[in-house]
């Protein structure tokens, strides 16, 4: 089972409206600039900038400098990595919902 420890991070930042957006904005749309994802999401490109360093800061994101731009891309591992611990903590749960019907059905 993946570690609590290193999703914990990448769902702490998630955890943000703004970043969220960021990131479903960057998984539909493919890479872009700083200055066009704080435009789809109504922010400051100082509070966009912030929040993208949040997020490339647990690994979510990515940068490389284009000029005088800053193009972002998501990395999949941390999205991949923290979705197999939600599916492997609901397969937990079943479990447990199981063995409970188990015992009130006897």
């Amino acid at each position: 089972m993946t570690s609590v420890s290193s999703t914990a991070s990448v769902f702490d930042a998630l955890g943000d409206p703004h970043r969220l957006r960021m990131v479903i904005r960057l998984c539909e749309a493919g890479p872009s600039s700083t200055l066009r994802l704080a435009q789809s999401i109504d922010l400051s490109r100082q509070a966009a900038t912030k929040h993208l360093e949040i997020l490339q800061a647990v690994g979510v994101v990515s940068s490389a400098k284009r000029g005088r731009e800053r193009i972002w891309n998501v990395e999949r591992h941390p999205l991949t990595s923290a979705g197999d611990y939600l599916q492997q903590l609901s397969l937990r749960w079943d479990r447990a919902i199981g063995r409970l019907r188990t015992l009130v059905e006897e």
